[in-house]
């Protein structure tokens, strides 16, 4: 939610199978609906909307994992090089299922699910 096209076009570039729910029409699906999407297709959620933390930390979810930025500047020239910093350090811990906060300083880990 809220990540450029661009950025997904690197993804993709970069070998990975990344979609944007604008390319399949569903850019005003409900949250939880993306998270239904995402299980089921077990894809990780990139997003700028903390609303998803809550969604894990309430559903206590193993899955999907969501990738939440944080960043002053949410231009792709700021979000992409953070993000594959990220998929390359965090790689096996998002596979198994993690809630990861990229910020301007550094990135913060959680596996799921999350526990009070």
């Amino acid at each position: 939610m809220g990540v450029s096209l661009t950025t997904v076009a690197a993804l993709r570039a970069a070998g990975h199978d990344a979609i944007h729910l604008r390319d399949e029409g569903l850019i005003r699906l409900p949250d939880p609906e993306i998270v239904a999407k995402a299980v089921a297709e077990s894809r990780i959620v990139l997003t700028f909307d903390l609303d998803f933390g809550d969604i894990l930390a309430i559903a206590r979810s193993e899955a999907p994992s969501v990738i939440i930025f944080r960043l002053r500047n949410q231009t792709p020239a700021a979000v992409n090089p953070r993000l594959f910093r990220v998929i390359l350090d965090c790689a096996a811990t998002l596979a198994r299922g993690a809630l990861v906060i990229i910020e301007d300083e550094g990135f913060r880990v959680r596996r799921l699910p999350i526990r009070p």
